[in-house]
């Protein structure tokens, strides 16, 4: 195992590298584990190298040391449309359900729901903005 620290935008990463098998290296970012896929595969001799591998392992954590402050589900628009309303705010709990934010499309109003209990980890629209059919609407984690 190998083990770097990282500043990102700040903010200290403690990362270890805890194997790498082709295009996939498993890592752990401030004691959380991820599964992070690489750009290009490391062949088996460069990944049991450690000098080797020191650069494909400082590739996967810079992908993975973002995902705590906006991991988890995110909540898409259906279809293209204005948003009308966001009825949620980052560190919001919601449940299952409830609405976060309200899309008009073709003059109706269409009501976007929580897909699962959580708490808001992003709210990536404001209101008035116009957005297309997939377009992120807010993550929850």
């Amino acid at each position: 195992m190998k083990e770097y620290k990282f500043k990102i935008n700040g903010k200290e990463y403690n990362v270890a590298v805890n194997g790498i098998e082709g295009k996939n290296a498993d890592v752990t970012v401030n004691g959380v584990n991820y599964q992070v896929e690489l750009e290009n595969e490391v062949s088996p001799a460069v990944a049991a190298a450690p000098a080797a591998a020191a650069p494909a392992a400082q590739a996967a954590p810079a992908a993975a040391a973002p995902k705590p402050a906006g991991a988890g589900k995110k909540i898409e628009s259906p279809l293209p449309g204005v948003i009308v309303s966001v009825d949620v705010k980052e560190g919001q709990a919601v449940k299952r359900g409830q609405k976060v934010a309200v899309i008009e499309a073709m003059k109706m109003e269409n009501e976007i729901l929580a897909e699962c209990d959580g708490t808001i980890t992003a709210v990536h629209v404001k209101q008035g903005d116009s957005v297309l059919e997939g377009a992120d609407i807010v993550t929850i984690g």
